[in-house]
């Protein structure tokens, strides 16, 4: 904002022009995430509403990452208790408030700004959570902010939602704050206190870790936002406190657990069933508790559209799906975009906009006679297994496409090392088969090369052959990311070895160009990671600290790129992902087609009736039956995909029944996986090495 002097007549009579003081700097991305934060663990732990309740940010400017923010303590759900308590009782609740916060940081969310050109539409959607007079300088109710047709609004999913009268920019996910710390010990001014007399205020002077963590730059994040403000509608509307409150903030295992026991104990002692309205939502809950997303697990019905709110990404949609096909099989390199895309199997994206962007100007460039280097590399990897199913093979599958459609390098990195680190075993006799998983690599890599990359443009390492390479910028990684980020991140417990502990930097490393001076020698190239959405936490935390590990001129500014993709459900089940430790869940790249044959017809679970005449009464199920979600995978047609589908959901027609479309399935995988082997078995070790 800024402030004018008034009018000063001059001698003559005549009036000076009117003097415009510039107001002060907008506080940093690390103040104005971290103040967000804390807005919402106060807000939590007192048991205060939002909105209506905070002044402004008050950033320090002669000490960077560090501001004041305050809270009311009126009509909130603790203020009795608040009042009678001493100084000693308010340090306790200060530092409550603290570690909510820090919760917050340790579950790395994301964290969504959109700029809102009709404060009518804001209020819609958050109602009173923005309405902040103190903070807006007007009343937002009336439509006013800063301007009188505008709103900032800042919103962390299940945490708080802010008006951010500043237009502050903010960091893209909670993670990379590092730490918040309250200071304690003096007065209201330069301290963290609770007044409970005539002002009645928590009083908050905290500090960020990461004080120069990088702002993401503003994008259209209307629609995340707009699912968003469901949860904070529900923070609004229920005055939740302490334990209960960091469930909705932090999803923290522990209060997950002191959740599951309220429950218990309440149904162990005699709790009957309520309404129906009651029944719903229980169950409900429940369900949301039954998906579990995360680099390592992933269990329950997953829902996608709450994947994208959860981890602060962007759908795919058809505006940017025509730029692609323009890009791809608009240059003649490809037929058609990729099924994966055209099915929504890849569905979702962190900065493929941008991608789009550099791939249009080299093209336009090329047109024009000027060679450009590529826009952007590809990077892919594996963890290598005794055999590969088609679960591990849809990335790959995607990335060959990609490689072609936008004619750029590649790098896969085989990470030996976190196999052993996860997987490995020791024995006294034998010692440690740490030479077990270089040896599977070898042998994953066959597969790898199978599926159609161009030598001449990828590159295929072992961690335990590369090391030396990376180590420079392993160490920066390091260096860059706090322990509490990397346990929040990744849920290390005090039983993860050293080594658990440390591999998220060397899965990174290969998200910077310069971890590849030879076979890239370009350390402006942008990264592009082809993945699904359960690995996005390792590449979260990366992008939050990428600034740091490449030039200035950088255009992602060091960020990798990724699109995500859904995950390919396990034979039992549409639900969860596909795994190697269970046999039957799986298709494997080895089987024989008597063996796919057996799985299919066995094991894959069925969205059909229970009987013909109710099968062609009802229909199947296409979203629970698993032969047809896989061919949705693997069956190049549309049309005949649709027919299929209209067929088998109607119970009439060429596949009305389950076993007519599991036959189709059958025969899809026995062309695939024979075409595959021969492919494979060309392959020695001596080519592997080439690559």
């Amino acid at each position: 904002m800024s402030s004018e002097q008034p009018a000063v007549e001059a001698a003559d009579g005549t009036k000076k022009e009117k003097k415009v003081r510039p107001g002060p700097p907008p506080p940093s991305a690390s103040v104005t995430s971290a103040a967000a934060v804390i807005r919402g663990a106060m807000a939590a732990v007192i048991g205060q509403k939002l909105g209506g309740t905070c002044t402004a940010i008050q950033p320090i400017l002669s000490e960077p990452g560090t501001a004041k923010v305050t809270m009311s303590i009126k009509n909130c759900e603790r203020e009795e208790e608040i009042r009678a308590s001493t100084p000693e009782g308010h340090a306790v609740i200060l530092k409550e408030i603290e570690m909510a916060a820090n919760d917050v940081l340790d579950a790395n969310l994301a964290i969504l700004q959109h700029n809102f050109t009709d404060v009518k539409q804001a209020l819609d959607l958050f109602g009173d959570a923005i309405t902040d007079e103190a903070a807006t300088g007007k009343s937002a109710k009336k439509g006013k902010g800063n301007d009188d047709t505008s709103v900032d609004v800042i919103c962390i999913p299940g945490v708080v939602a802010m008006s951010n009268p500043t237009h502050g920019l903010v960091c893209a996910t909670t993670g990379g704050l590092g730490k918040i710390t309250f200071s304690f010990g003096g007065n209201a001014k330069n301290s963290s206190v609770i007044e409970v007399g005539k002002k009645a205020m928590v009083n908050i002077k905290f500090t960020v870790t990461n004080a120069d963590v990088e702002a993401q730059e503003p994008t259209d994040q209307f629609d995340a936002l707009s699912e968003a403000s469901k949860s904070i509608h529900g923070l609004n509307e229920n005055n939740v406190t302490n334990e209960a409150a960091k469930i909705s903030i932090a999803k923290a295992k522990e209060a997950a657990k002191i959740e599951e026991e309220k429950k218990n104990t309440s149904t162990s002692e005699g709790g009957g069933g309520g309404g129906g309205g009651a029944a719903e939502g229980e169950e409900e809950k429940d369900t949301e508790k039954d998906m579990v997303v995360d680099p390592w697990t992933v269990t329950g019905k997953i829902d996608y559209d709450k994947l994208i709110v959860q981890f602060g990404s962007v759908r795919i949609d058809d505006v940017l799906m025509k730029r692609i096909e323009a890009l791809t099989v608009g240059t003649g390199r490809t037929k058609a975009v990729h099924r994966f895309l055209r099915r929504n199997i890849f569905f979702s994206h962190r900065d493929l906009i941008k991608i789009c962007d550099l791939a249009e100007k080299r093209q336009a460039a090329v047109a024009d006679g000027s060679p450009m280097p590529p826009p952007f590399y590809l990077y892919t990897g594996r963890g290598p297994s005794n055999s590969m199913h088609f679960g591990h093979l849809v990335p790959f599958m995607m990335t060959q496409w990609l490689q072609e459609a936008f004619d750029v390098p590649l790098v896969v990195q085989m990470t030996d090392d976190e196999k052993f680190l996860w997987k490995g075993e020791y024995s006294d006799k034998t010692g440690d088969n740490l030479m077990h998983f270089k040896n599977l690599t070898v042998e994953n890599v066959k597969d790898i090369i199978a599926c159609g990359f161009d030598k001449d443009k990828t590159f295929i390492f072992s961690d335990l052959d590369y090391m030396g390479h990376m180590y420079p910028n392993i160490c920066r990684i390091w260096k860059a990311i706090t322990y509490s980020q990397a346990k929040g991140c990744f849920g290390f417990e005090g039983g993860s070895n050293i080594g658990q502990s440390a591999f998220p930097a060397i899965q990174a490393a290969p998200s910077f160009p310069s971890t590849f001076s030879v076979p890239l020698d370009n350390d402006l190239l942008p990264c592009l990671i082809p993945c699904a959405i359960d690995q996005d936490p390792y590449f979260r935390i990366t992008r939050d600290i990428a600034h740091k590990l490449v030039p200035s001129t950088h255009p992602l500014k060091g960020k990798p790129a990724l699109i995500h993709a859904k995950f390919f459900p396990p034979l039992q089940g549409a639900e969860g992902k596909m795994s190697s430790s269970d046999d039957n869940s799986a298709i494997f790249l080895t089987d024989t087609p008597e063996a796919i044959e057996e799985k299919i017809r066995t094991h894959a679970f069925s969205g059909g009736q229970e009987t013909k005449a109710l099968q062609e009464k009802l229909g199947a199920d296409l979203e629970k039956d698993v032969a047809y979600q896989w061919l949705t995978f693997f069956m190049e047609d549309d049309e005949e995909l649709k027919a299929i589908g209209d067929s088998y959901s109607s119970g009439k027609g060429a596949y009305w029944s389950t076993g007519l479309v599991k036959a189709k399935l059958i025969e899809i995988l026995k062309e695939l996986v024979n075409a595959h082997q021969v492919k494979r078995n060309s392959i020695t070790d001596e080519e592997v090495k080439e690559w």
